[in-house]
């Protein structure tokens, strides 16, 4: 069988770079939600992740926030690991998934959660609108640099890579 006949799929080079591109994904989701919840929540003090109720039921909803962000960037790290034990860790692909998991976070968390549902704002009793842009702005940023080095790493693999006979 020739690699040509091998669907993207079933290709052993497509897996790896797949599971590298979640470890990622799941690692940024996790990381950028635990710096929006240490750095804005608990230091500066702009917001709970649900500011629509009692002060404790905003601390409540930090401390889930928190271990949600702690798991899931434990568990992005946990695939990295298995990973390196493999020998398939690829860090163009990995910094792709991250850059793309944590701008679909701030992304999701800026206009969904922000915008729509309103549970919380970046900032209260001040022009949000430079903070909207600006957090956005970022995680845009993030998604499309992510996405390319998505893209360079597919291509990287596939042409760096012996061809996979089955």
């Amino acid at each position: 069988m020739t690699t040509e006949s091998i669907q993207p799929s079933e290709d052993p080079r497509h897996h790896r770079l797949s599971r590298n591109m979640w470890a990622g994904i799941l690692f940024g989701l996790g990381f950028v939600a635990f710096v929006d919840e240490a750095v804005f929540h608990q230091i500066l003090h702009w917001h709970k992740f649900y500011d629509r109720s009692s002060t404790a039921a905003g601390l409540v909803s930090d401390g889930l926030f928190h271990a949600f962000s702690w798991f899931a960037t434990v568990g992005g790290l946990y695939l990295v690991a298995d990973l390196r034990r493999r020998q398939a860790f690829r860090h163009k692909m990995f910094w792709g998934g991250k850059l793309l998991g944590g701008g679909a976070f701030q992304l999701y968390d800026g206009t969904i959660q922000h915008k729509l549902m309103r549970i919380h704002q970046i900032r209260y009793e001040v022009d949000i609108i430079p903070y909207d842009l600006v957090w956005n702005g970022l995680a845009v940023i993030m998604i499309v640099i992510g996405l390319v080095l998505i893209r360079s790493a597919r291509r990287d693999g596939f042409r760096k890579e012996a061809p996979v006979h089955a």
